[in-house]
């Protein structure tokens, strides 16, 4: 009979793990599309401290593949940085992430597959120096290892985890879930930092979500593209320009890089007199005011944006990607 009992209570523990949302454009899935209408900016700034191309052999040195600034602005499934085993990218946000109804913020990666899944563990800080993780969840077996090649993780059993889902599809966050965190200002993030899970199902190498549990994804892959490959970092719900930024600078313009089509948004300590934006041959494409800026549709390529104001005049490369 006490056999029977731990069996009935083996199959109801496993059968009670949280099962979450699946693949992208499967029925229930919460992927955000790097297209979607929620997204309103992309991170300013990144920086990327690389991990190991395998951290169980260090002796084959540290990921190398993209650079720090492929992990700003529109992503394309093409264009990333590798962070490697234990990798670390902190990207920053001006205006900042701020909670909103739903999810805030959505992280990018390249993914081949809806079953080949390279994951990061989520912080967040307001100060950008505190930083607080969200709490992972990792359901999937860690008895086998996931090896290099194999395309067999499960979406369904990942929760708070960026890499969830494949390449142009974002993984969404909810600042609310770390409302009760004193510490942190959810509606205003400054930054976000993005830690490579080591997914080794060594407990020598590996990493653990919120309950213990090794996080098993493709290990090793002891490549220049190894580890978490950063594509970018969407903004869903915005807060205000930190007045840090306007007392510096005078003008802060953003979105920059900014896709085609999208609205160029510029806020000023003072009053906007004047807008210009002149292609890199010199000539002059745009002149109007703040309010006529909106309707303007720029082509992919760099620019020069000049704001006049009644105390001072800016001016800022801008790049506009597809």
């Amino acid at each position: 009979m006490k056999r029977i009992v731990i069996f009935l209570a083996t199959c109801l523990s496993t059968g009670a793990f949280a099962q979450f949302d699946g693949a992208a454009l499967t029925p229930g899935s919460l992927a955000i599309d790097k297209d979607s209408s929620a997204i309103i900016a992309w991170a300013n700034y990144c920086e990327v401290e690389r991990g190991w191309l395998d951290i169980s052999n260090k002796a084959l040195g540290l990921a190398s593949y993209g650079t720090d600034d492929l992990g700003t602005g529109y992503v394309n499934g093409l264009d990333v940085v590798s962070l490697g085993d234990s990798g670390i990218a902190t990207l920053s946000f001006n205006p900042s992430i701020a909670d909103g109804p739903g999810p805030d913020f959505a992280i990018f990666e390249n993914s081949f597959s809806h079953n080949f899944l390279e994951l990061a563990f989520v912080e967040v800080s307001s100060n950008g120096v505190d930083f607080y993780r969200f709490p992972a969840i990792s359901n999937f077996p860690d008895t086998s290892q996931i090896g290099p090649f194999d395309a067999i993780s499960d979406p369904t059993r990942l929760h708070n985890l960026a890499g969830k889902y494949r390449s142009t599809f974002g993984t969404p966050f909810d600042l609310n879930e770390l409302d009760t965190i004193q510490e942190l200002n959810i509606n205003q993030i400054t930054h976000v930092r993005i830690v490579d899970v080591v997914g080794s199902v060594n407990p020598s190498f590996g990493s653990q979500d919120i309950n213990g549990n090794y996080i098993n994804d493709p290990f090793p892959s002891p490549f220049p593209s190894g580890g978490f490959d950063l594509d970018g970092v969407a903004v869903l719900h915005q807060g205000p320009l930190s007045n840090e930024e306007l007392t510096s600078e005078g003008v802060s313009i953003y979105p920059n890089p900014v896709r085609s089509g999208s609205a160029i948004q510029i806020q000023s300590s003072a009053e906007i007199t004047s807008i210009q934006i002149f292609n890199l041959m010199g000539s002059l494409i745009y002149q109007g005011n703040l309010a006529e800026l909106k309707t303007i549709q720029l082509n992919e390529g760099a620019y020069l944006i000049c704001v006049e104001t009644n105390a001072n005049i800016h001016r800022q490369k801008l790049k506009v990607t597809h």
